[in-house]
């Protein structure tokens, strides 16, 4: 299988090359035929630049323009739309996930699973550098989604996750534009009955740059797409299931 991994860039000049090279070497190392599908967010330094040279030195890398507006949800979306292997996970430009599980997930992907998913919250993930109103912020919502949707696992709003690329098909359409987006999609798999695992992960907080989640904008978007999911959940009658496995 082909690996294609969609990162997001706005404004990363200062982390997006060490970022690209880490997942080259280890995608190398493991023999992983793969994408690197670098999507510039309407960036003002030079984070188009750097792509440009890297996508002439590595074949494995290219990258695109976030012709549309501004964010991180769309920047994922038009990746989700370009990429070309046969699974796909959404790694963050800055640096924050670790080469390592990158390599890890695609193995446990193979084992025929639709979808994996990371969580920092169990034996084995690490969260370094998490600001403390953000960790306990984390904490309480992801409680609040696994108990309205019954479900055991504890870190839906994690970035970091893969899917095989019928199972992104059968999660259209996409409804966020923003960071909620990370939201939607391990909800809808989970609720149209795609299987999945959860393997700990590692991230590690941004070294440069500035984060671009904003949480006072950010609450009502995320309210939005899990009440979303719940009805969907409830009220969509199987229409939505998947048909069958791969």
């Amino acid at each position: 299988m082909k690996l294609s991994l969609v990162i997001p860039a706005h404004n990363e000049a200062d982390c997006i090359e060490k970022t690209i090279l880490g997942l080259v070497y280890h995608l190398r190392r493991a023999a992983i035929p793969s994408e690197i599908l670098v999507v510039n967010d309407n960036s003002t330094d030079a984070t188009g630049a750097t792509l440009k040279r890297l996508s002439a030195e590595y074949p494995e890398v290219t990258s695109i323009d976030n012709l549309g507006s501004k964010g991180f949800g769309f920047a994922v979306r038009r990746g989700l739309e370009n990429f070309t292997g046969d699974v796909v996970a959404i790694v963050m430009g800055d640096g924050s996930d670790a080469p390592e599980d990158v390599v890890r997930f695609f193995r446990k992907i193979g084992e025929g699973y639709d979808c994996v998913f990371g969580s920092r919250f169990v034996k084995g993930g690490t969260a370094h550098g998490y600001p403390l109103h953000k960790l306990i912020l984390n904490r309480v919502i992801n409680q609040w989604i696994r108990l309205i949707f019954g479900i055991k696992y504890n870190d839906v709003t994690n970035a970091f996750k893969m899917y095989h690329q019928e199972t992104i098909q059968g999660l259209r359409p996409f409804l966020s534009d923003h960071f909620n987006l990370t939201v939607e999609l391990p909800l809808k798999a989970i609720t149209r009955g795609y299987s999945y695992t959860v393997l700990p992960n590692s991230w590690t907080n941004r070294k440069t740059g500035k984060s671009k989640l904003k949480i006072k904008e950010m609450g009502s978007r995320y309210l939005f797409i899990v009440l979303y999911c719940l009805i969907e959940k409830w009220l969509s009658l199987g229409d939505y299931k998947k048909d069958s496995p791969h």
